[in-house]
């Protein structure tokens, strides 16, 4: 990860220090495994459980001459015990550590996420009630069309939110497994019996079957749901985005002082944090396919998916924590602008009421097809020579026979659009 994307939590469990120091929990669970077996002697686990260290800076020096990570790291282990050390690695494979641990480093990734997510949930939830009532033009393709409210716009996010928290929840439960079955998967050198108390001691479930790796399809759906966040964050920021347009002006990202949008025009006040989400969005999904991509692998095992993980494991979940961070600073700080949200609701001249009026003239006996052709032919006059809607209404012989002054006031009445914003809050928590 680049230093300007980097969050510490994540690159602590992505470091070689974390990656060794968890190799070593897995190594230890796996040498007590066969004590309980019946294998390792009680003195020599003991020994292995007070004494066992590992050099990270070390292991690194001895890669650079075995070229192979697990062996360095054997050899480091090794020389902080004595005799008992020969019960290190016993009967396993790199890959049952290797991948094991992995797990372990996604799951510790997950439940920094999963509480970031929480956090940005309950601020957007707290800007939601704010603006339960504060009324705005709701768009459809870009162009307006009836009132909604600012809240529920963010509500709706609340509601995505907690989806994304359901499915990295199942994310997690589907990574949270381990393997200890030895060359190929078949338990020759290792028990089912060790494989499944080393889990245990460990806090995992065992996979049920494997080949000399943990299936990938597991590492790849969690991939997909990290990218799923983060299509959801470039939703809410894309939204954003548009409502920043000068010619929109309902909120604004935060805009420090001192801050610049511009080398050359002093006056821009751009949404690049929202930008920036949307951009990085795009690189969670290009991971995303490339976690699919390793899925397939040549019998047993090959390693074409090695050097990639090393990549994509770290990087998606310091990027996606990255982007919850900058978008919870965004929604905390948010500027919101009612009155101006008002001035756009006027600005079709009363068109955004068009259904109300044909679904009154409806009621009145008038077919669909009729109310429709009304109300477009008066929308038309409104949208083509800047008329009045209600106006043009209130001309009409015909429809003032039909619908009375004050029908038509309870329809130009906003409030009635927002009836129901309540109870669709009640559904949310």
């Amino acid at each position: 990860m680049i230093t300007r994307y980097d969050i510490k939590e994540i690159s602590d469990i992505w470091s070689d220090k974390n990656k060794f120091e968890t190799w070593l929990k897995v190594e230890v669970a796996a040498s007590e495994a066969w004590h309980y077996e019946g294998t390792v002697p009680k003195d020599d686990i003991d020994k292995i459980k007070s004494n066992a260290k590992v050099d990270s800076d070390k292991v690194i020096e001895y890669i650079n001459i075995t070229h192979h990570d697990v062996t360095a790291f054997i050899k480091n282990v090794n020389e902080s015990l004595g005799d008992e050390q020969r019960w290190i690695h016993y009967g396993l494979t790199s890959q049952d550590v290797w991948d094991t641990s992995t797990n372990l480093q996604i799951i510790e990734a997950i439940n920094f996420l999963e509480t970031q997510i929480r956090t940005l949930k309950d601020v957007i939830y707290q800007t939601a009630i704010k603006h339960k009532m504060t009324p705005c033009i709701g768009r459809t393709h870009g162009i307006h069309a009836e009132p909604t409210t600012f809240g529920l716009k963010l509500l709706v996010w609340v509601e995505s939110l907690n989806r994304q928290l359901e499915r990295i929840s199942l994310a997690k439960k589907q990574i949270s497994v381990g393997q200890f079955s030895g060359p190929v998967g078949t338990h020759a050198t290792v028990p089912p019996s060790v494989e499944q108390k080393a889990c245990e001691l460990l806090g995992l479930d065992v996979a049920k079957v494997t080949t000399q790796v943990i299936q990938r399809d597991r590492h790849a759906f969690v991939l997909e749901v990290l990218a799923n966040i983060g299509s959801s964050l470039e939703s809410f920021a894309t939204e954003l985005r548009h409502l920043q347009r000068t010619e929109v002006r309902e909120i604004q990202e935060p805009f420090a002082t001192g801050q610049t949008g511009s080398s050359s025009m002093p006056h821009k006040r751009n949404p690049e944090l929202c930008e920036r989400i949307t951009g990085l969005a795009r690189v969670l999904r290009g991971y995303s396919n490339t976690a699919l991509e390793n899925v397939a692998l040549w019998h047993e095992r090959d390693i074409s998916h090695s050097g990639a993980e090393r990549i994509i494991f770290p990087d998606s979940t310091g990027l996606l924590a990255y982007m919850l961070q900058i978008f919870t600073g965004v929604m905390k700080d948010l500027i919101v602008f009612p009155e101006q949200m008002k001035k756009n609701i006027d600005h079709t001249k009363g068109l955004i009421f068009s259904s109300k009026v044909m679904l009154i003239l409806v009621e009145k006996g008038l077919s669909r097809e009729e109310a429709y052709n009304i109300v477009q032919r008066y929308s038309a006059q409104v949208i083509d020579q800047d008329k009045n809607f209600r106006s043009l209404l209130d001309s009409d012989d015909e429809i003032a026979n039909l619908v009375s002054k004050k029908e038509l006031d309870n329809i130009f009445d906003i409030n009635q659009y927002l009836i129901h914003v309540e109870e669709t809050f009640n559904r949310v928590k």
